[in-house]
């Protein structure tokens, strides 16, 4: 009993630092936030670029720093799960009432698990909760949202929405602006609902900002029908400019794809934000969009727990993924839950010549960067525990044998403590073998765009392989397999020299030096290869359109727009939805 008040006592002070470590947390993270708005009216997109990657650190560092300040209260106590929970009660109650309470709880379980190297889940100390959850949808919320309605013309009620809000910026020829955007909503209006009626447009007071952009984005309404609606605008030369409407659940997903980076969209109450923007995306995990919005770390608790509720309502098995077996990862799926899991092997295949804390990195680099649309989210996991009848008996032999640093059998479970989890697509390779030929082509050209959009990133592949590329749900080509991803600007493009011998075209080896970061883009073809029950037209289509890719001068001029810092315009949505630019605006 003398203990109780000591053990009280430390259990406040537990609770009070973590508390604190998450204000800090958050305070930064809007102070960062709030920025991209005067980024936005000024045209500052390296500042804005800078940003994101500070933003990004600010979670880890924040916890790291926690786990510091609490360790030493914690390992002077006896009991040190008691006073643990002791913790955990009181800031439950601290919590409680604040608008970011599943950040809070997240921020809680993410000390909690670094003090005390969870593996799986720790009922005793952490906030667990794996059952349904509310999320606030905003319609009694004046504060969210505001709502405009047609009262003279869909111009002037677009007009109307557009002047509500302040970008620090003038509007370039807003009336010409108003009527394309009426001009678009309208058509929507007669060909999906028959009718110009519409009871009116909800739309979010916080302005979601990303790269050179930023995003009206509300919600359509007639009857019980919804639509999203998205006015995506940039802030040219001249001023500002709608660049396009998004007015279907199609667009608007695009635009909060896990192959994107994250939002500034400053708003107090996230999960209220995140509650209207499930009413628009409906097949939208919650997941993504906390991810979207900004909040990765609760974007990862939220897909952890999707799993294993998932798990407790289902009967399948993890088994292997579809595809090409990679020669540095172990892949596999639970294929009614539509994500991969990829594991480092403690031994790679030749020619891989890596490391495990290479790939690491690699990892790391991705998350850090913008994937401009062409690179899938890799989330990154410790520590996991799932019942060994869940894997098929043959996969589980398989991990076992390559990947033993990272898996093991504890009785009737099976421990992973390391992994990634990542949206599955369809591989690029069995795509292009499986689908039309249209289909094929179409594809294959997006291979072509995809990896110019990444090098426009400063991403080069290392490995071209189409085994190495899937295709999304929207037909979009992205790149997964990171393990031999390098900066753009550290490599060296080069062409093959001429040789005045024509013995030396024979030899098994080459015949010139070569040097560390040296690439031949001459020989690109032979790695990007399609397979051979392919049509030669997807090959020939796809030469018609990417061949520089195969010259030194297409990559070294993008090197050089990199050491410009001139940052390219990545846009959400296909091309043909922007509205065309007048002949003098494409001249400027």
């Amino acid at each position: 009993m003398a203990d109780e008040p000591t053990s009280e006592a430390a259990g406040r002070q537990i609770s009070d630092t973590i508390l604190a470590g998450f204000v800090d947390y958050i305070a930064g993270f809007r102070k960062v936030s709030k920025r991209a708005q005067r980024h936005f009216a000024e045209r500052e997109w390296t500042e804005q670029d800078d940003d994101s990657r500070q933003r990004l650190d600010l979670h880890r560092s924040t916890v790291l720093e926690t786990v510091d300040h609490v360790r030493p209260l914690v390992d002077g106590v006896a009991d040190r799960r008691g006073v643990w929970r002791t913790a955990r009660s009181h800031y439950k109650r601290r919590v409680a009432q604040r608008s970011d309470l599943v950040l809070a709880e997240t921020f809680f379980n993410s000390v909690t698990r670094r003090v005390f190297t969870t593996i799986g889940v720790d009922n005793d100390v952490e906030l667990r909760w794996f059952g349904a959850t509310s999320v606030p949808r905003g319609e009694g919320r004046a504060e969210l949202f505001t709502t405009a309605t047609r009262v003279r013309d869909t111009a002037a009620m677009v007009r109307e929405i557009l002047g509500a809000y302040d970008f620090g910026a003038p509007w370039a020829d807003l009336e010409a602006d108003s009527r394309q955007v009426a001009a678009r909503i309208d058509s929507y209006l007669l060909e999906e609902w028959d009718s110009l009626e519409a009871d009116g447009i909800d739309m979010l007071r916080p302005v979601f900002y990303r790269n050179k952009a930023a995003y009206l984005v509300g919600r359509l309404s007639q009857l019980n029908r919804i639509t999203p609606i998205v006015f995506p605008i940039l802030h040219e030369d001249d001023g500002l400019r709608i660049d396009t409407v998004l007015v279907t659940e199609s667009q608007a997903s695009r635009l909060f794809s896990f192959t994107r980076s994250y939002f500034f969209v400053e708003w107090p109450n996230p999960s209220e934000l995140v509650g209207f923007l499930k009413s628009l995306l409906p097949r939208k995990s919650l997941a993504e969009l906390y991810t979207a919005v900004g909040f990765p770390q609760h974007g990862k608790t939220s897909l952890y727990r999707s799993l294993y509720r998932h798990l407790e309502h289902s009967h399948d098995k993890f088994v292997r993924t579809r595809g090409t077996p990679g020669m540095v990862m172990a892949v596999f799926t639970l294929v009614s839950f539509n994500v991969v899991f990829k594991i480092i092997k403690d031994r790679f295949d030749p020619p891989k010549n890596t490391t495990r804390e290479a790939v690491k990195r690699r990892y790391a680099l991705v998350y850090n960067r913008d994937r401009v649309g062409r690179m899938v989210e890799a989330w990154e996991f410790e520590n996991l525990s799932f019942d060994r009848d869940r894997f098929d008996p043959e996969l589980l032999d398989d991990l076992l044998a390559t990947a033993a640093d990272s898996v093991w059998v504890e009785g009737d479970r099976v421990v992973i403590n390391h992994v990634y989890s990542e949206r599955q697509v369809y591989p690029l390779n069995l795509y292009l073998r499986e689908m039309t030929t249209d289909k094929a082509v179409a594809a294959a050209i997006d291979w072509g765009w995809a990896i110019k959009d990444l090098a426009a990133a400063n991403v080069f592949p290392g490995d071209l392989f189409t085994k190495n590329f899937g295709v999304t749900n929207h037909g979009n080509v992205v790149f997964y397999d990171y393990d031999e991803l390098v900066l753009l600007e550290e490599c060296r493009f080069r062409s093959i020299p001429q040789s005045d011998d024509p013995s030396d075209e024979m030899r098994s080896q080459p015949w010139f030096s070569i040097e560390p970061g040296d690439v031949f883009p001459e020989q690109f073809p032979t790695f990007m290869a399609f397979p051979n029950d392919v049509s030669p037209e997807v090959r020939q289509r796809f030469d018609e359109v990417h061949s520089d890719l195969y010259t030194p001068v297409f990559w070294k001029g993008v090197q050089a727009s990199l050491a410009r810092r001139d940052l390219p315009d990545f846009y959400p949505y296909v091309e043909g939805l922007r509205f065309r630019r007048r002949p003098t605006e494409a001249l400027g």
